[in-house]
């Protein structure tokens, strides 16, 4: 019997809300991954991202590639014991950090050859590499190695940028090999051009993977032309194996996609609002360095359950984030997550239910009618 499944228990209209089981623990979905990049998701411990209800985190193989480097972690035990979460953790392939982060790329059908934006040295990356680095970090969840174009790019260059992805995933499949309990996932690509993207659908269903991501949005396109991608690209993959939209997002992008059929998201975006005094609630963003917060006795959220909420008011939060004392990130990013869960939490529920469509409705007028006004 495999050790992985995904299992749907509910639907309404496309959205979808299940489980995903791995040797390391049950992911319910719809998912949100808090995002680790560095083996740590900042300004958390990681028994307080298990608090907020994260059932995986998600890391990045770019990063932990260069520092502190993927044989030194092999050896001290993997990704798990390293920074101490034994549920279960995604890694990307480290393409689109290759292409937005590295200095002097060199792109062949090879792979990429880059030097590192921490200290120069020359490394090279291809789909076979990209394996070998996400099962010696012993990441559940692995993703083919893929090519993200600069954009704005012209169609062509985009085409051609996804061809090159689709060889890739080939070979990182091969690469992959037989790993029971891990899992890895394909990445559609395309930009906005619905033959693009169904012409990739189609060449990683051929290769067969046990997930498929979709990649290359929330990139500048906007949320109408993501939204129009979505349209059509979660029924272009398989019904029975889960769906990641990289990247993303705002909560009103989840809301969206998650009603469009797919089941797993990150982002930087609520930890790394945490860190610049930004609470994403209910009500909408609130930014804690505005004065009108500086005398507010009241909690950022008095529905929110959160420690930040439960504990502290406005004024204090306010305080900390003017002073830049280190609780202030701890305590918005903390939030931010619980916020975060808080609300796939009520995804899933709401699709159990039959009541996706009241609950979106809801949520839009909630954030439309704005933050508490001031005291």
């Amino acid at each position: 019997m495999s050790t992985t499944a995904f299992h749907i228990a509910a639907r309404d209209g496309r959205a979808r809300t299940g489980t995903l089981t791995l040797p390391r623990g049950e992911i319910r979905t719809p998912a949100f991954m808090p995002v680790g990049t560095a083996a740590t998701v900042k300004a958390m411990l990681p028994g307080s991202v298990r608090a907020t209800g994260a059932d995986i985190l998600l890391g990045n193989t770019y990063h932990l590639m260069l520092r502190p480097g993927a044989e030194r972690m092999a050896r001290l035990g993997g990704l798990h014991r390293f920074m101490n979460w034994d549920r279960p953790i995604l890694t990307d392939s480290g393409g689109f950090q290759v292409m937005s982060l590295a200095d002097l790329r060199k792109l062949t059908e090879e792979g990429v050859t880059f030097k590192s934006h921490v200290d120069g040295s020359t490394h090279h990356l291809s789909p076979e590499r990209s394996m070998e680095i996400q099962r010696l970090l012993g990441s559940d969840i692995v993703m083919a190695f893929d090519e993200c174009p600069a954009l704005p790019a012209t169609e062509e260059a985009v085409a051609a940028s996804m061809r090159l992805s689709m060889r890739w995933a080939a070979r990182s499949r091969e690469a992959f090999g037989d790993r029971p309990g891990h899992m890895l996932f394909g990445i559609v690509q395309g930009g906005v051009t619905r033959e693009l993207r169904e012409e990739s659908a189609a060449a990683l269903r051929g290769i067969g993977f046990d997930g498929y991501a979709i990649g290359g949005l929330a990139v500048g396109e906007g949320q109408e032309a993501m939204f129009g991608v979505l349209d059509y690209t979660p029924g272009a993959l398989p019904d029975d194996r889960p769906r990641y939209l990289m990247g993303v997002g705002k909560p009103d992008d989840i809301v969206g996609a998650v009603q469009r059929g797919v089941d797993m998201f990150d982002c930087v975006l609520p930890s790394r609002s945490g860190r610049t005094g930004q609470a994403l609630t209910r009500r909408g963003q609130v930014n804690l360095r505005n004065a009108r917060h500086a005398e507010d006795p009241r909690p950022l959220d008095p529905d929110c359950t959160c420690p930040t909420c439960t504990g502290y008011s406005r004024a204090y939060l306010h305080h900390v984030v003017k002073a830049g004392e280190i609780i202030a990130s701890m305590l918005l990013t903390w939030h931010n997550l619980h916020y975060y869960q808080e609300l796939m939490a009520g995804l899933r529920a709401a699709i159990a239910a039959g009541r996706l469509t009241e609950f979106a409705a809801a949520f839009d007028a909630e954030r439309l009618a704005g933050d508490l006004p001031p005291v």
